[in-house]
């Protein structure tokens, strides 16, 4: 039976998918038409064939999202007006009941979203990744990450699903509040045992080695005032091309860590700006902006779950008869994207003036020339096109577009 919330839902989906593939549509259609031309503010640094390389990257990437976001979208109106998660919900009940229950459900949606992942994930790897020249994985590294992950999803994601089913069941209308805190504390866990426990699972760390590039970062860590529990590089190599360098931890956990692909390209003193930018997202507080943004965003959320667990509209209305905690869960995080999807541009607004910040901070710390330097050639090695469209980027990037980070840059260069 139809009710109003699902007329609502439905329209909602339609105008999230339409705008979807629209958006998607034009980047290509922008893409295509400036191959032929590298933008005159590069044209002096990038080759027209590797602008025209990283054109067809990511008319490839576009493509294929078209295909992801149709198949995603078909398995969300099956899981939800198909009837799909009310069969699993029959198929759980029948068999168990409490928080086991509750875990199988959760687990089944899991399993058939990660099996029709699966050759998706096999292809944008093995397909478009090689055929651009990035893809360094194997097949068998690929599965063996794969069954790492899905160790490591059980090993800390069962318990993490049993205790929110736990506290939405047994502490009365305020249960939300306490999934939050407990959520909260688990993400801080998280992201403090990651580096030392987790992260090494895939990847080897190793201390980066004496030399002017230690030198010189060491300088300026010290005069940026941040203290790390080390510097190290990892084999990003062994699985892509792509160069990068981040912080992770929490703390006093803090690392910082550069893919080997970024300290082949780059020069010590390029280093050293890309480094400084991501220090400005710590001098200007992004990270804890970010934290609590998350924090207040999940809350807000759980709170609106709250105002729906007991509301029988909401599961009718999406193809759900029973009504129960892990049934709400589930339902809720598979059609709030719906809702949200709009303001994608609020997010990413928000995060290209950090980066203009952080940007702002490496020219006061180090050179914004080097900075530019070191982001032409990541531009050119990781094939980041320099002409996306406007309003695709506008809803999809969190980084400013290149030509207005660079043409920010070099006015700084200029006062400096």
């Amino acid at each position: 039976m139809t009710t109003p919330f699902t007329t609502l839902f439905i329209a909602a989906f339609l105008l999230s998918l339409a705008v979807r593939l629209w958006l998607t549509l034009r980047h290509i259609r922008f893409v295509t038409a400036h191959r032929a031309e590298v933008p005159a503010e590069f044209a002096a640094r990038i080759p027209l064939a590797a602008h025209q390389k990283a054109a067809d990257y990511s008319v490839d990437r576009s493509r294929f999202a078209l295909q992801t976001t149709l198949v995603d979208s078909a398995l969300l109106m099956f899981l939800t007006l198909g009837g799909g998660l009310a069969w699993l919900h029959d198929l759980c009940s029948a068999r168990l009941d409490g928080l086991p229950y509750g875990l199988a459900l959760i687990f089944s949606v899991m399993l058939i979203s990660g099996i029709i992942d699966l050759p998706f994930s096999l292809y944008r790897q093995f397909v478009i990744e090689a055929r651009h020249g990035f893809n360094r994985m194997t097949l068998g590294l690929f599965f063996a990450d794969l069954a790492k992950q899905t160790l490591i999803g059980i090993g800390i994601g069962a318990p993490l699903i049993l205790a929110v089913l736990w506290l939405m069941n047994s502490m009365g209308s305020l249960w939300w509040l306490y999934v939050w805190l407990f959520w909260s504390a688990f993400n801080l866990l998280i992201m403090s045992v990651y580096p030392t426990w987790i992260a090494p699972l895939f990847n080897k760390f190793s201390p980066l080695a004496d030399g002017e590039m230690k030198t010189r970062i060491e300088a300026l860590l010290t005069r940026c005032g941040f203290r790390s529990s080390g510097l190290f590089v990892m084999d990003g190599s062994k699985r892509s091309s792509h160069g990068n360098a981040y912080f992770t931890g929490f703390g006093n956990n803090k690392r910082i860590v550069f893919f080997d692909t970024l300290l082949e390209r780059l020069t010590p003193s390029e280093v050293e700006a890309v480094l400084a930018h991501e220090l400005g997202h710590f001098r200007r507080h992004h990270i804890v902006y970010r934290m609590a943004l998350m924090f207040a965003l999940s809350l807000g959320f759980l709170w609106l779950l709250g105002q729906l667990i007991d509301a029988p509209w909401f599961y009718s209305g999406l193809g759900v008869p029973a009504q129960n905690t892990a049934l709400a869960l589930v339902l809720f995080f598979l059609v709030i994207p719906v809702f949200t999807f709009l303001l994608g541009p609020l997010g990413s607004y928000l995060s290209r003036r950090n980066e203009f910040e952080a940007d702002a901070y490496a020219a006061e710390h180090a050179s914004a020339g080097d900075l530019v330097r070191a982001l032409v050639k990541l531009y050119e090695d990781n094939a980041a096109t320099l002409t996306p469209d406007p309003l695709h980027s506008l809803f999809y990037d969190s980084h400013p577009p290149a030509a207005q980070r660079i043409a920010h840059l070099q006015k700084l260069e200029q006062t400096a």
